[in-house]
């Protein structure tokens, strides 16, 4: 098993002259640690999709060499493992410096012409991990490795997973925060982008005041994944702006349109490539709710909830702008594009919601607009189920369907059919005449509308309860509904007839379970 390594992050940034392993404040942009040793690593699970695009073969991958590099025990020759330092703004305030406290970059690499950074998450302390151990559980590494894959294929920009590997030790961890601290298995997954960078790494560098780093990596950043922009000018760093502007309003775009709702969009958890990074507390809506965040630390603030995901996206794009203002030296043009945002949002937002929908001719967005308005307020009139709700409404008939047919069709997305009083059923048939009267006005035959809405409305998710189960069974050592659910989520738009039962609402014991409701930053 060879790698082709291409190292540039420790090559052209300035390192930590410190070497030893202790907490501190670090005035580089990355530190040398090496991961920690585990006692006994087991291979759970590694994507062959992922594999291949990396150049590991099958048989390397089932290999005890595999194992050992990708468990933290076994350095690649001629590599420099490191974690990165950055900052950011957790909920709203400045948390000074942070870094990857759990997470140890390995090697970078290229291989057909693409770049790749090979990251493990709970390989051990760094210089970043303040209070904790740097180890992460089994329970949180499943539901990483499993959504990341999830995500790439439901064609949503992410960071991936080559593997995820039980350590063999154990991690204490208090799943609530409730003061019960109990041991976990522990685990180490393998996380793999073109880069990690995130917004935080320019911010700890212009609150720091180090305007010469700051310009090493913007121009590091720029060199070498926005090649086509050039560096060094306060031309190239506005044009950088609007792209990495541009790249967050599409992920949170794609986040809207699947019922993705992250969690946790703290600056530091914000990719500077527009990839969605960091699973933690996260979820897909069940019952459609523009009010739920799946943290429990943000139950009160619901700060990060389903319909607030665009406004943090743009709160966070200003951090950005503000620290990127020492290489620019003027407000107007990043005001310009932080303004055109809301612009962009609101068009690409219909267009999104319109595609969900099956309507696509622009005769009149006003129309099109109330339509989705309409929309969105009845799926809060009792408990819908997202992803069942979309997927159904395919099913519509535009010549043949009826008021009754119609709710016949999407009844399966509803949790208590039996609450659907006669005013909520008026309130849907009233929307239903105005859905039917746009869908007869496109030229696009049934066949061929429901083909394209299934293209964006997924059939499979990953749910909570679903990587929950997962879970219990991967921790009395059954790692098969890991197989099973990484199978079927790499086809999410298909029909899967053998899957079928993963096409369903939310069971009732999974409402107040925690790892199925109730998340928490723990792992």
């Amino acid at each position: 098993m060879k790698f082709n390594i291409k190292d540039t992050f420790t090559k052209e940034l300035p390192a930590d002259p410190i070497l030893e392993n202790y907490r501190r404040p670090v005035h580089a942009c990355y530190s040398y640690v090496n991961p920690k040793k585990t006692s006994n690593p087991k291979l759970v699970h590694a994507s062959p999709a992922l594999a291949k695009e990396l150049g590991i073969s099958e048989k390397d991958v089932q290999s005890n060499k595999f194992l050992q590099i990708f468990s933290g025990n076994e350095l690649v020759p001629n590599t420099t493992p490191y974690a990165m330092c950055y900052g950011g703004h957790q909920f709203g305030n400045w948390a000074g410096q942070l870094g990857d406290g759990r997470a140890i970059n390995l090697f970078e690499m290229e291989h057909q012409n693409k770049h790749w950074a090979l990251q493990l998450k709970g390989a051990g302390e760094t210089p970043y991990s303040r209070n904790a151990d740097g180890l992460a559980v089994l329970r949180s590494s499943i539901r990483e490795y499993l959504c990341s894959e999830a995500m790439f294929h439901l064609n949503i920009p992410t960071t991936r997973a080559l593997s995820i590997s039980e350590t063999g030790d154990q991690v204490l961890r208090d799943i609530l925060y409730s003061g019960h601290p109990e041991y976990e298995k522990g685990a180490v997954v393998c996380r793999v982008a073109p880069s990690f960078i995130r917004f935080g790494n320019f911010e700890i560098l212009m609150a720091r005041d180090d305007k010469d780093t700051l310009k090493k990596l913007t121009d590091y950043t720029i060199n070498h994944f926005f090649p086509h922009i050039k560096s060094g000018s306060k031309e190239g760093y506005i044009q950088f702006f609007q792209e990495v502007t541009d790249r967050t309003l599409e992920m949170l775009i794609h986040w809207q349109r699947v019922g993705f709702v992250h969690g946790v969009m703290n600056t530091d958890n914000m990719s500077i490539l527009g990839l969605t990074i960091d699973y933690g507390p996260y979820g897909w809506l069940e019952g459609y709710d523009e009010g739920w965040t799946p943290n429990t630390t943000d139950s009160r603030e619901k700060r990060y909830r389903y319909g607030n995901q665009i406004n943090i996206g743009l709160w966070n794009l200003y951090r950005l702008a503000s620290s990127l203002m020492p290489l620019i030296e003027e407000a107007s043009p990043l005001e310009a594009i932080l303004e055109g945002y809301r612009d962009s949002y609101e068009h690409e937002y219909l267009k999104m919601m319109k595609s969900k929908i099956g309507v696509y001719s622009e005769e009149n967005k006003d129309e099109d607009i109330i339509l989705i308005n309409t929309l969105e307020e009845n799926l809060h009139l009792t408990e819908t189920d997202m992803t069942i709700f979309f997927r159904n409404l395919s099913n519509i008939d535009k010549e043949t369907s009826t008021k009754s047919t119609f709710l016949a069709t999407v009844e399966d997305a509803f949790y208590s059919p039996e609450e659907l009083t006669d005013h909520i059923k008026e309130e849907w048939n009233t929307w239903f005449n105005m859905y039917l009267s746009r869908l007869q006005r496109e030229d696009l035959s049934n066949t061929e509308r429901r083909k394209r809405m299934n293209l964006v409305n997924p059939k499979y998710v990953l749910r909570n309860y679903m990587a929950q189960l997962a879970i219990e069974a991967a921790e009395k050592g059954d790692y098969s509904l890991v197989e099973e659910m990484y199978q079927l989520l790499l086809k999410p738009y298909e029909e899967q007839k053998e899957a079928e039962k993963w096409f369903a609402k939310r069971p009732d014991w999974a409402r107040n379970k925690i790892g199925c409701s109730m998340l928490s930053c723990s792992s």
